[in-house]
């Protein structure tokens, strides 16, 4: 990039993995890979590594709110994601935030059940993320566990995904992407778009690794790049599956555990 270009700047709301295969170290890679500035807003700190987490931190909700406020304010933002919102006071501290002053673009990862189908936070934060967050949504990027809970439905087909998919919509996004990565057979790896009009279905090759860490978060870091960059809605969705594809297939056998995706793959390319 020559001396004195200006990229667009990415905001990624989320909390710290110390691994470093997702949260907001998964998002400013991947941000970065798109020649996006990444900015991030800091929620959490967590203590883990490719086994598991051992430990979660919250910060303070004036804190996370601060950090918006700060990159906001100085650098402007093309587009955010949230990530690992965690509890219910930093869930509404980020929403009020962000409906006093709406951002161009917001992807809401709604972080809420694990890839495993364990919830991850209370029933009142599940609540105040469905009510208040996702109608801030640009693009909403629920894996098919948390489609389960928003849309009140089990999700055993395609059929399902796109009824998830529909009734999550209702709740206020713009556009929703329900993942069916966590599904068998078929379903592996087809994803759901629907926006009002008709329902597209996204369908990438299957990348057969156990090492699958950050793929959510990387899937909606993505897209918060490519909106940034100036794509549509489901322009830049379709690229974000591209590329979590490509890092799929260069992911990391690092660690004793589930290791993350290859973000940087086209430096291992070169």
């Amino acid at each position: 990039m020559s001396q004195g270009m200006q990229p667009p700047i990415a905001l990624t709301i989320a909390g710290s993995d110390s691994s470093g295969g997702a949260g907001i170290q998964a998002d400013l890679k991947t941000f970065a890979m798109h020649c996006v500035h990444g900015a991030c807003a800091l929620t959490c700190v967590t203590a883990q590594n490719t086994l598991g987490v051992t430990r979660v931190d919250p910060l303070a909700p004036a804190a996370v709110v601060a950090q918006i406020d700060a990159v906001a304010i100085d650098l402007g933002i093309a587009a955010a994601k949230t990530g690992m919102l965690l509890n219910r006071d930093i869930i509404s501290a980020v929403v009020d935030r962000l409906t006093a002053d709406p951002l161009p673009a917001l992807v809401v990862d709604p972080v809420m059940v694990s890839r495993t189908g364990a919830q991850l936070i209370d029933d009142d934060a599940v609540a105040l993320m469905r009510d208040r967050l996702l109608p801030l949504a640009t693009v909403a990027t629920p894996n098919c566990y948390e489609a389960q809970l928003l849309a009140g439905r089990a999700i055993e087909s395609l059929a399902d995904l796109i009824a998830a998919a529909k009734t999550i919509w209702q709740l206020g996004p713009q556009a929703v992407v329900v993942k069916g990565g966590g599904l068998p057979g078929d379903l592996r790896g087809v994803d759901v778009w629907f926006a009002g009009d008709e329902p597209v279905v996204l369908r990438t090759e299957t990348v057969d690794t156990l090492h699958t860490h950050g793929t959510g978060c990387s899937l909606s870091a993505a897209i918060a790049a490519n909106l940034a960059l100036g794509q549509a809605p489901l322009a830049a969705t379709q690229a974000a599956k591209t590329y979590v594809t490509q890092a799929l297939r260069h992911a990391l056998a690092i660690g004793q555990g589930q290791g993350p995706i290859g973000h940087f793959f086209p430096l291992l390319d070169g």
